[in-house]
């Protein structure tokens, strides 16, 4: 029986990729526009490093796309998560609520500012932060002290609340604010995978006052390696721009720094990359989307094929099926890597991993069953 699903799994992906036998990626890069063209240009302008057009361009295509005021280009999406919890006002002893289930970068980002994760369970229907959980980890073990929260198991201040968009597909990230407003707490989206996704008409990260995107080799768009912060805040906008580049006070050729900063700015190189891959986004969605419907028709009468949850416009930059148990998912990975078919589990959840086992942490109930049963398939773009 297995292996009949197993192999109607397999025939419909290289259906779909129209390969029979060749290796079929999990998610790689298609370089169909001016790619080459734009990086020319920076090569001819000698402008490789982190000062160039194209790093400007990039940042105002991404306000253009998010509906943000600002942006600020990064080196990956980790730099972008640690700069925008820093500017949340995350210090060194603090404490971070975020999901179990997630990517190791999430958890590691908090960690860079010398603060601890809590992690929460996450809502079966979206895969991110769970809104109910969150409530009541806060409702049985914060309390405000001069409006302040503090937990307390830890005695440690909460000062901030770090949802992820799993796959592409948003969290109820409304809820999670209003739930953050009533203790006071900030929220920091983690945007890295849901470029061009929207939830209840708003682009995921505008929800919250600052968040962070990932522009890796295996997003939807990239930069090779690359991120982006986005706020409308306009003192955060310049302090994140600071920040990130060295703290370097701007003169004509002194070299002056205000405090310890970080060399996180995206070189123009990298920039013109992404620049011309975000021309080419409503063509990527458009045959993701495509992508996506065809795994939904083919297979949702064999296995579950993840859907994007209600009031969300999905990127559907990972495709997510989901099996009965542990045992079918872990055979289904070795069969479909054999038949050199890429597919990959979801993240080990963030609490197994050595740094992290002492780490608060609710049930995680929900995060369990999927870390049990998730597996992502192939899910590049299609002509």
């Amino acid at each position: 029986m297995k292996n009949n699903l197993f192999d109607k799994i397999i025939t419909v992906i290289r259906n779909l990729f129209k390969s029979e036998e060749d290796f079929i990626p999990l998610h790689e890069p298609r370089f169909w526009g001016n790619e080459k063209k734009y990086i020319n240009n920076v090569i001819d302008s000698t402008f490789v490093s982190s000062v160039g057009e194209y790093v400007d361009k990039f940042e105002s295509k991404m306000c253009e796309i998010t509906g943000a005021k600002y942006a600020i280009a990064t080196v990956n999406g980790t730099s972008a998560i640690h700069i925008s919890l820093l500017a949340a006002g995350v210090k060194e002893g603090d404490e971070v609520l975020t999901q179990g289930l997630t990517f190791v970068a999430t958890a590691n980002a908090i960690k860079y500012c010398n603060a601890d994760p809590v992690f929460i369970d996450v809502d079966e229907r979206t895969l991110g932060l769970s809104p109910f959980a969150l409530k009541k980890y806060l409702q049985q073990n914060i309390e405000l002290r001069n409006n302040v929260p503090y937990n307390k198991i830890s005695g440690k201040k909460v000062a901030a609340i770090l949802p992820m968009h799993t796959f592409g597909h948003p969290c109820k990230i409304d809820e999670i604010v209003e739930i953050a407003q009533e203790y006071n707490i900030s929220v920091v989206e983690d945007a890295a995978e849901s470029l061009g996704s929207y939830y209840k008409g708003k682009h995921t990260g505008t929800f919250s006052e600052i968040a962070a995107f990932s522009f890796n080799g295996n997003k939807i768009t990239t930069a090779g390696g690359g991120g982006c912060i986005i706020t409308n805040d306009a003192k955060l906008a310049k302090w994140a721009k600071h920040i990130t580049t060295t703290a370097k006070v701007p003169h004509a050729f002194e070299y002056n720094h205000d405090e310890i900063g970080y060399n996180y700015r995206m070189p123009n190189l990298n920039a013109a990359l992404v620049y011309a891959q975000l021309e080419q986004l409503p063509k990527f969605l458009k045959s993701k989307r495509k992508l996506a419907n065809e795994y939904i028709e083919k297979l949702s009468t064999e296995v579950t094929v993840f859907q994007e949850p209600e009031f969300s416009q999905s990127n559907y930059w990972l495709n997510t099926i989901t099996f009965n148990d542990k045992q079918e998912k872990d055979e289904f990975l070795s069969f479909s890597n054999e038949q050199k078919v890429m597919t990959r589990p979801i993240w080990n959840l963030m609490w197994r991993m050595p740094m992290f086992a002492d780490c608060l942490k609710d049930n995680q109930k929900v995060a369990v069953k999927l870390e049990e049963r998730i597996v992502n398939i192939p899910s590049s773009v299609i002509e």
